[in-house]
Formats: C-alpha cells, sequence, structure tokens
C-alpha cells in the first residue's frame, strides 16, 4: 500500500448464516463478508441478504461466497447479478482496487462436509486456485483460513487449509490483511 493512501476504516463479516440483519454492523469505508451469508444455501436467503447490503452506507461492499452458500456455486453468474451495483464487488477468484487497496477474494477451501466451494484436501486443484493470489495485494479474503491460523474445530483438529498456508509463507510481499471465517469456533483476530 502506498504511503499517500488515506486512512480507510475496514469492517471485516463472516459466517452470519442469514442472521444478518440482527447485527449491528459498524460504519466504515469498506465493508468486507467472507462467505457463508446463507445457511441452507438456497437463492432465496441469498437475495435477503443482497438487499440488506444495499442498504448499508458503507462506500464499498467486498464479498466472497462461503462452503454454505450452495446456490452460489449452482449459478454462477448468481453473485454477478445480486451484488450488481457499482459499489458492490463479488470476488470469485479475482482482485477489485479500492481507496488505493488492492483487495482478492476466493471461495475455495478444502472439502468440508458436502458444502460448495469444495476440492480435495492438499490436492492439484487447490495449489492451482491459490497460486492465482498476486503478490502485493493489500486484502486477501477467503473463506476459509489457512492451517493452524483460527482453524481449530471444538473437536480440537486443526481444519485450515495446509495449500493456503504454503502459499501465503511462500509469498515475497505477503497480504497486509487476511479476511477469513468458516470455522465458528475459531473466531478471533491477530495483529
Amino acid at each position: 500500500m502506498s504511503d499517500h493512501v488515506k486512512t480507510v476504516r475496514v469492517v471485516c463479516l463472516s459466517d452470519t448464516h442469514g442472521k444478518h440483519r440482527k447485527i449491528d454492523v459498524p460504519d466504515g469505508d469498506i465493508l468486507i463478508h467472507s462467505g457463508d451469508f446463507c445457511t441452507g444455501g438456497k437463492e432465496s436467503e441469498a437475495r435477503n441478504f443482497s438487499a440488506w447490503l444495499h442498504e448499508l452506507p458503507h462506500r464499498e461492499k467486498v464479498i466472497v461466497a462461503g462452503n454454505h452458500d450452495l446456490c452460489m456455486e449452482r449459478d454462477m453468474t448468481l453473485g454477478r447479478r445480486l451484488f450488481q451495483r457499482p459499489n458492490e464487488h463479488y470476488l470469485f477468484d479475482r482482485e477489485v482496487t479500492l481507496f488505493g487497496l488492492r483487495i482478492y477474494g476466493s471461495p475455495w477451501q478444502p472439502a468440508f462436509f458436502d458444502w460448495a466451494f469444495n476440492l480435495p484436501r492438499n490436492g492439484p486443484q487447490l495449489r492451482e486456485v491459490w497460486s492465482r493470489i498476486p503478490e502485493g495485494i493489500d486484502i486477501l479474503v477467503t473463506h476459509g483460513p489457512p492451517h493452524r491460523v483460527h482453524d481449530r474445530t471444538v473437536e480440537g483438529d486443526y481444519a485450515g487449509d495446509e495449500v493456503l498456508r504454503e502459499q501465503l509463507e511462500s509469498m515475497v510481499v505477503p497480504p497486509r490483511l487476511h479476511v477469513f471465517g468458516h470455522i465458528h469456533e475459531g473466531y478471533g483476530y491477530d495483529i
């Protein structure tokens, strides 16, 4: 990020699972939702979330789908149709620049039950997906976490993505901020 960029307030959400209207969302310049806005993966749930998102005052909005957002995988054009306003950016393996910040987003994660955007754990498909993360981005938005980063389940297992972690560790210039959710009991943040 260049020195001439003003302070930008980024508000991060994930895994709202249809309860978005019950959340008091802080104001900010950019709102990022890193997936699982649906509970059962129905298009009606995604449309309800989209309508709520339209009402929020944030100048820019970034959305990545999650494993519960099955309708977004079933119809790969739905994201572009639901989040079509000029200040809404549905990121599916792509980048956008907002307020001078380069933001890249992707919904994929290692297979997790029989939900959406699953790829085989440690397989070549995940390597291909994560190899597309551009060097020098400011914010990375994924649904799932990297391995051993806020990914410990209630059973004590680490459910994060080993390949994603390897990719991030191999980057010369890693993202300044990585926004993700997916493993509810692993919530939190690190500075």
